[in-house]
């Protein structure tokens, strides 16, 4: 068996060690940021692979030091895991372009925990355990703990600090539900549980519900749905832009632990089980797209614009995975990605305007910039903002319109308003950013400073940082390449949501039954 679905956890870790190598030996920066390019493209075509092989529909698993499933750690590749994997390494990719425009200099041992956090992300993606998912979730937390507090002070000191206690509190409570699950069960091994829960004794059904609601709070809160979503709108605007891009995807990775625990263990075959959950879910998702679209047209901040504009991206994927249907789920898979890209552009462009402003005000105004690098500022912000509002031609309107077409009928009335009405709250709020930030006339802009108390500070930002620009313009790349290639991507993704509504195959090859796949 080839040894490939371990490399993107392989391979990051030995890139964490190796850089903190390097920085201790106090190598220049050049080959700090070296090393971790070469580990970073190798873990990319790791994942290509990976994406090539799952493409087949086969079910990759990898045993760890050959033990049965049940017993050893255990990684899978499907192709959903796949989809996840490569979007969170193309990700990764143009945030550490952003950071090397002079952001890692200043965060302490910044390459060893931008190479922990891929660890910790891709192997939340990679098991097939829940434990060892516990296990992926502290390291990639951990390292996302170092990131955000490097170099802060103020404001974002304190908005790390309750990001901190927040998610420590969740993962006190998701060890606490392992060990329930556990002593239900008798296993955490995910296709084991799939087959227990079908078998569950009534007498132990109650329980069962409490752990696996207990799990499902977890990891909403994870994920941001109301109303464990307070944490993520301070933490994303105060995070630096190259953090908070990357931390984009970490939202996802709650909603990815939901569908995943919803399709294999809660689905037809779980008996009193089958969708256990959803029925209180679905109204908290349009409850967190209002309120996400609400606090896009209320922010000050285009950061924090952004952060809730991440918070309707996940309430969307909530809705669109809730419907329970093949075309909605692969519709939201399709959209899942292009709006990590689209967002972690937007906090790239967010930078770039708070630099071009020369002061610290935390209110929208316009960008103290010569005239050519506000015209690209305001090109980049533009093609991103048309895609993350759904409007036509761009990947975001593919996704919301593939979405609304996969409705089911009888869902039709509720979901299409809620849709398309944060949809028209998105677009104003964006256009009011928009055009307060790029538009404004100078001297109004003053004026308002003067008024406000605040100095006209330096003359701004005379140039734009070519590795930043190339980053934010990668992540806008991604998006039209998805509309170039809408077809295939979504065939891919609707592929992997009818192989993860049928686990079948899945189980089979998870609980170790198929010699070929065992470790050579």
């Amino acid at each position: 068996m080839s040894h490939l679905p371990l490399l993107p956890i392989l391979i990051p870790v030995i890139g964490g060690a190796l850089s903190l190598f390097v920085e201790h030996r106090r190598i220049g920066t050049v080959v700090q940021r070296s090393v971790a390019w070469v580990f970073m493209l190798a873990c990319l075509a790791a994942t290509v692979g990976l994406v090539v092989q799952a493409s087949s529909g086969e079910v990759l698993v990898y045993l760890l030091g050959d033990w049965p499933s049940r017993l050893g750690i255990v990684l899978m590749v499907d192709r959903l895991s796949a989809l996840m994997l490569l979007t969170t390494n193309l990700l990764a990719a143009a945030c550490l372009l952003h950071a090397c425009s002079g952001w890692d200099r200043r965060a302490l041992h910044f390459h060893a925990l931008f190479q922990l956090q891929l660890v910790g992300l891709n192997g939340a993606f990679l098991t097939g355990d829940v434990f060892n998912l516990f296990v992926f979730f502290e390291v990639m937390l951990i390292a996302s703990y170092g990131l955000l507090l490097s170099g802060g002070r103020g404001v974002r000191m304190t908005a790390g600090l309750h990001y901190v206690v927040f998610n420590v509190a969740a993962s006190t409570l998701f060890l606490i539900g392992l060990g329930l699950l556990y002593g239900v069960l008798g296993t955490l091994n995910m296709a084991e549980i799939a087959v227990k829960v079908a078998n569950l004794p009534a007498h132990d059904l109650a329980l069962a519900k409490a752990v696996f609601g207990l799990l499902l709070v977890v990891f909403c809160a994870k994920a941001a749905l109301t109303p464990l979503y307070l944490w993520l709108p301070e933490t994303y605007t105060r995070a630096p832009a190259a953090v908070a891009a990357l931390f984009v995807v970490m939202s996802k990775v709650g909603i990815y632990a939901v569908l995943r625990i919803w399709a294999l263990m809660l689905g037809e075959a779980a008996g009193p089980l089958q969708d256990y959950g959803w029925s209180w879910i679905l109204p908290l998702a349009v409850v967190t797209l209002a309120l996400g679209a609400l606090g896009v047209l209320a922010a000050a901040r285009m950061r924090m614009l952004v952060a809730y504009l991440v918070l309707v991206s996940a309430a969307t994927l909530f809705i669109a995975f809730g419907l329970r249907q093949p075309g909605t789920i692969g519709a939201g898979l399709y959209y899942l990605v292009h709006s990590t890209f689209v967002a972690a552009a937007l906090f790239m462009i967010a930078e770039l305007v708070r630099r071009g402003r020369g002061d610290a005000s935390t209110d929208l105004r316009e960008i103290n910039a010569p005239p050519p690098v506000r015209r690209m500022a305001s090109i980049m912000f533009l093609v991103a903002a048309v895609s993350i509002a759904g409007l036509p031609p761009l990947s975001g309107f593919i996704g919301k319109l593939a979405l609304l077409a996969a409705v089911p009928a009888e869902h039709v009335g509720w979901a299409w308003s809620a849709i398309l009405a944060s949809s028209l709250m998105v677009i104003i709020g964006l256009a009011r950013a928009g055009g307060r930030v790029f538009w404004r006339n100078t001297r109004d802009a003053n004026d308002i400073r003067d008024r406000a108390g605040h100095s006209p500070g330096p003359k701004g930002l005379r140039s734009m940082r070519a590795t930043e620009t190339a980053a934010t313009m990668l992540l806008l790349a991604y998006g039209i390449a998805m509309t170039l290639a809408a077809a295939p991507v979504i065939e891919y993704t609707e592929a992997a949501a009818r192989q993860l509504l049928a686990p079948g195959d899945y189980v089979a090859q998870l609980r170790g039954t198929a010699p070929e796949m065992r470790n050579p």
